[in-house]
């Protein structure tokens, strides 16, 4: 990819973004992005669309994504829609989009070359129904992440792991150090994923798709996927002492050196930045847990309700425009932690997880996001499952796994 631009070019780009209307517009724009980091990394989007004339209006919803969408389907299905919503890559929209509630944005994708400036493509075909685009991708966030504590390690007299298997290995120490050896939340999204990422790790990316992708419920079932469970179960009792609920709570015990690690996508990176700690140094990042290297193309786009106020209707343009003006793709991205879908932007700022990230991307190793592959009632259900057995010391891997499989064989 082309993460290239002068700062002149940017800063043009951005004025005759700019420009704007004279009179402002209220618009409000729901999301879930409440940790410090992330609120952080809103605050250049609000900023970069006030500077057009308009205002932002933060409409937060605390809970993460499993807790906002609802509220945010209800809203815009009950006649109260807003803005512009955020929703991730994927099929989470879908629905909405066929029930003809979200705004055709082709014209605007056609006249600004979405289509030569996105990437990879595929963000953009995911936005795409029926010929017609529904959403602007603004970022690429991956789930497959191991993040080191360099103090807990330290603490704990052993070196810091480059791998899984090095990780599983220094369990002991770190606990006999008082550390907990896996920071993970207690939400079912959270410890889904985890499995999710140990999937790709330990079955690698071809067993992956074809579980998530294929759905086939012969290879969930099976030898490949069996040692995933056992690594997953290897995952649980590491965790058994989190306590911590968000994910950024146990993002938190990484920083602060009570816990040696944590699975997490690169959205953890912006509570690094915002802690003052330094890639490399204070702590340390492995992609696909060190084993598989590889970028999922996940992450967050943004929906415009249709809204009878032609006012409102034109601050959604200018809005979707600003989001993904090369100015503002740099700012807010580098304060997310995730990789800008522009393949023309300079980062020459990313620290060294993102440059890793950026590496990959740049190889083109990259697989899809469980929300591009599964609908929603699907992953729900993943999700559920991966909740009761990180809770449920008694539930056996091969229980667990023949009930995954069954989920997967009734998939959409």
């Amino acid at each position: 990819m082309r993460y290239k631009l002068t700062t002149a070019a940017l800063a043009a780009t951005a004025a005759l973004q700019f420009a704007g209307p004279a009179a402002a517009t209220d618009l409000e724009i729901t999301h879930w992005w409440t940790s410090g980091g992330e609120a952080a990394a809103v605050a250049e989007f609000a900023k970069a669309f006030d500077a057009t004339g308009n205002h932002w209006v933060d409409g937060a919803i605390a809970g993460s994504g499993d807790t906002a969408r609802p509220i945010m389907i209800s809203r815009i299905t009950g006649g109260d829609p807003m803005g512009a919503t955020q929703f991730n890559h994927g099929r989470q929209a879908e629905e909405l989009v066929k029930a003809g509630l979200m705004r055709d944005l082709t014209d605007l994708a056609n006249k600004e070359h979405w289509k030569d400036v996105i990437r990879p493509a595929s963000l953009l075909t995911e936005c795409t129904v029926d010929g017609k685009v529904y959403c602007i991708p603004v970022n690429i966030h991956s789930w497959q992440w191991l993040w080191l504590s360099s103090k807990a390690f330290a603490d704990a007299g052993v070196p810091v792991p480059k791998n899984w298997a090095e990780f599983v290995a220094a369990a002991p120490a770190l606990e006999k150090a008082g550390k907990v050896p896996l920071a993970v939340g207690q939400q079912a999204w959270q410890t889904s994923g985890a499995f999710q990422v140990l999937m790709v790790a330990i079955g690698g990316p071809d067993i992956y798709k074809k579980v998530y992708g294929d759905k086939d419920a012969k290879v969930a079932g099976g030898p490949d996927v069996a040692k995933v469970f056992k690594a997953a179960d290897d995952a649980r009792k590491m965790s058994a002492k989190s306590k911590v609920q968000d994910w950024n709570q146990a993002t938190n015990l990484v920083i602060t050196g009570q816990a040696g690690g944590q699975i997490m996508g690169d959205w953890a990176q912006g509570e690094f930045q915002l802690a003052g700690q330094v890639a490399g140094k204070d702590y340390n990042c492995l992609p696909g847990l060190g084993v598989n290297a590889v970028i999922q193309t996940g992450g967050d786009s943004f929906y415009f309700p249709l809204l009878k106020d032609p006012e409102k209707s034109k601050a959604q343009e200018v809005l979707a425009s600003t989001m993904l003006s090369p100015a503002t793709q740099v700012a807010f991205n580098l304060k997310k932690g995730s990789l800008p879908v522009r393949g023309d932007v300079d980062l020459n700022a990313a620290n060294d997880c993102m440059k890793k990230g950026l590496d990959i991307l740049a190889k083109g190793n990259t697989i899809p996001d469980t929300n591009q592959l599964m609908t929603e009632d699907s992953l729900t259900q993943v999700n559920d499952l991966f909740a009761e057995f990180f809770a449920t010391p008694t539930m056996t891997p091969e229980d667990a796994q023949k009930r995954f499989a069954d989920i997967v064989a009734k998939a959409d």
